[in-house]
């Protein structure tokens, strides 16, 4: 059973970065297209960003892009996000998942396509 790992998370001041990883076990990344979701708060779950089998990375969010950036070490199974220029909004859960669709998808895709999700990881950005 396909498993996803999610790490990374914590608190940070407004303008801090972390990286968030995402280890996918078994050694499958090659069959899967992935992606990072987040819900913040009293809001429905978001695409963040996401990576197809081919290696595609989709345009970011406006909300994100120039900040964060999806990459995936097929080496080591990891996908990461690593987000710079940190905003209290960007406060939520942030979620890993995985999907074999076979078509194009992507973080802006329906959600029930995304098949396999972790646990999620908090991230907090507060003065």
């Amino acid at each position: 059973q396909v498993q996803l790992v999610e790490s990374g998370g914590g608190s940070v001041l407004p303008g801090g970065s972390l990286r968030l990883s995402c280890v996918i076990s078994p050694n499958t990344y090659q069959k899967y297209n992935m992606a990072w979701f987040r819900q913040a708060p009293g809001k429905g779950r978001e695409g963040v960003a996401s990576i197809e089998k081919n290696n595609y990375i989709h345009p970011y969010p406006d909300s994100i892009k120039g900040r964060f950036t999806l990459s995936k070490d097929n080496a080591k199974n990891i996908l990461y996000l690593q987000m710079n220029s940190l905003k209290p909004e960007d406060t939520a859960m942030y979620y890993c998942a995985a999907s074999e669709y076979p078509g194009t998808i992507s973080h802006r895709s329906p959600q029930s396509l995304w098949t396999i999700w972790g646990q999620g990881t908090q991230v907090t950005v507060s003065s």
